[in-house]
């Protein structure tokens, strides 16, 4: 089965979160030791942002429900890098005269 793309247009100017988990000893005399904790030890999420109609909200929701937060897609960052993602709290807010705002963090997954 083929991983499904987000295509929607979000809104940007979010800030990321971006996290490097490393491992540290610290020995004598102020020296320390790291090194990153697996080869995928970059952690990142993006908060987005859609603005629209109900109807193109909604196709937006079931797409995520499909997904229901365990299921990665494809989906390109701000800087313009395609990885894969999962969102496990989608957030549609009525804006009033049929416009809703979802809100949402794609968190980076990985492929074993």
């Amino acid at each position: 089965m083929a991983i499904e793309k987000f295509t929607w247009p979000t809104e940007r100017g979010e800030t990321p979160d971006i996290n490097y988990r490393v491992r540290s000893s610290k020995f004598g005399n102020g020296y320390a030791q790291n090194v990153g904790d697996g080869p995928n030890n970059k952690e990142d999420s993006y908060p987005v942002t859609c603005v629209g109609q109900k109807a193109k909200v909604q196709q937006i929701m079931a797409f995520l429900d499909r997904h229901a937060g365990a299921k990665a897609f494809l989906w390109t960052t701000p800087l313009g890098e395609l990885g894969l993602f999962t969102c496990k709290n989608p957030a549609p807010i009525p804006m009033g005269g049929g416009v809703f705002k979802l809100t949402a963090t794609f968190e980076r997954a990985f492929q074993p």
